[in-house]
């Protein structure tokens, strides 16, 4: 595996492959990272892993500050797999001129965790624009646990990168059903039961939503009973009609943000 940080070293070494797959990441690697580079692996003949931790997307300083870099750890993980590249870039290398305030993004960053992160959305995808006119991938690959990311950055890309395809992943959960995230290392043992509980609440009770034998509202309540201090949303969507061009047939998924202590979880069940 090669660390690269300088941009111009991975545009020379990756200018003549053509079936180059990415999997961009903000490092703090775990089971959903690789279930992404081992299907990344799978399908291409180049594997390039980024981790970069993207400021403009964080809504708090804090949160920036406090997100798990545990870089050594993740350089260990990767090795054991048959990843060609790691991209390590500076801030400098990417943002050069500073963001890009003027991308424009699907109309779905309105809704969901958009509401309450101004201006995440559209600081993603700056982000992953920058590394697709890096890296010029065939493939970029994103978990499903991230719906609305992955269907903004799908749009985006399908409509400004035609020769790269985004391919969506299942979500990877724990033993006890929690969706696995970075934030969830900075979880206590307590913290990390109740979003089991949370999980298999909305799991145990998704078909009675669907057909409306169980308000929201209910299930809402029963979050805060579990600890939950606080929610941003719990809301129903059909996933086939997120963005153009739609599917005819429905596909609801229960989409839920909530936080336990400081730390802000989501996920779509």
């Amino acid at each position: 595996m090669k660390i690269i940080s300088n941009k111009s070293k991975l545009i020379k070494f990756t200018h003549y492959e053509k079936n180059i797959g990415l999997v961009p990441t903000m490092g703090a690697i775990h089971q959903g990272h690789i279930s992404l580079i081992e299907k990344c692996i799978s399908q291409c003949e180049k594997t390039i892993v980024s981790i970069f931790i993207n400021k403009p997307q964080f809504n708090k300083k804090s949160d920036f500050q406090k997100y798990p870099r545990l870089l050594k750890k993740d350089i260990s993980i990767l090795k054991k797999f048959k990843v060609d590249y790691l991209y390590l870039p500076s801030v400098n290398q990417i943002y050069p001129n500073g963001s890009n305030k003027n991308i424009k993004i699907s109309s779905f960053r309105k809704k969901l965790c958009g509401k309450f992160r101004p201006g995440h959305f559209e600081a993603v995808v700056d982000v992953i624009d920058r590394f697709i006119k890096i890296i010029k991938p065939k493939n970029i690959y994103f978990g499903e646990k991230d719906m609305q990311q992955l269907k903004i950055i799908e749009h985006f890309v399908n409509k400004n990168h035609s020769k790269t395809k985004v391919i969506g992943c299942k979500t990877i959960r724990d033993k006890n059903g929690v969706a696995l995230s970075s934030r969830n290392f900075l979880l206590s043992i307590k913290e990390n039961q109740i979003a089991s509980k949370i999980y298999k609440l909305i799991y145990d009770n998704k078909q009675n939503l669907i057909k409306k034998k169980l308000s929201l509202v209910s299930v809402k309540r029963k979050i805060f009973m579990l600890g939950a201090r606080k929610i941003d949303y719990v809301t129903m969507l059909d996933i086939n009609k997120l963005t153009k061009p739609y599917k005819r047939n429905n596909k609801y998924k229960i989409f839920v943000a909530y936080y336990l202590g400081s730390t802000r979880l989501i996920d779509n069940i």
